[in-house]
């Protein structure tokens, strides 16, 4: 498990608001406010990788205070949130839902060729760059670029996948919701 994902579910734990919104298309904001929670001011070019390390780095380290703060911020970015017209989390989660859903049906309505073409350049490269790395030494000057371009296509690579494919992600917030149910009275 990578440190992202630990963190990840200490923040469904403390925060799950911010955490639903992580993974969909308000995840800038719920960014944002983890790195408001532990004073991370993020670099312009910073990529989602940089800031999902940096905030794993400050979850992994951080005090009782700044648990206590997450949670805080959560309830803040939650009625935040209802006053933007999302009532709860069901509804951020819903959105992640129509966007995979409306990107499918457009491939379905216009039988684009792109999306098909992307998907092969993206996994020949994802898999081509990793090849080259267990083939080829990295030059000293270039670690840093090539560790955040594998990381980076590696995360876009996920992101095709789940255009083709889904996600285990809804199936994992719908196990949740039914472990916080209770059963139907007789």
């Amino acid at each position: 498990m990578s440190a992202w994902d630990s963190a990840l579910n200490v923040v469904k734990t403390l925060a799950p608001t911010i955490a639903t919104a992580l993974g969909g298309p308000l995840a800038g904001g719920a960014v944002a406010a983890l790195e408001s929670v532990f004073g991370i001011t993020a670099k312009q070019d910073a990529s989602t990788d940089d800031r999902q390390t940096a905030i794993a780095a400050a979850i992994s380290g951080a005090t009782p205070e700044q648990l206590a703060a997450m949670r805080a911020k959560d309830q803040d970015y939650a009625l935040a949130m209802a006053q933007a017209g999302f009532k709860d989390t069901e509804m951020l989660a819903s959105l992640k839902v129509q966007d995979v859903s409306n990107a499918r049906d457009m491939q379905k309505t216009t039988r684009s060729q792109v999306p098909a073409w992307l998907t092969f350049f993206v996994t020949a490269g994802f898999f081509g760059l990793l090849i080259g790395l267990f083939l080829a030494p990295v030059p000293d000057g270039a670690k840093a670029l090539i560790y955040s371009a594998t990381g980076t296509l590696g995360t876009v690579w996920l992101v095709v996948i789940h255009f083709w494919f889904g996600s285990t992600s809804d199936t994992t917030q719908v196990n949740d919701l039914l472990a916080k149910s209770s059963p139907p009275q007789k």
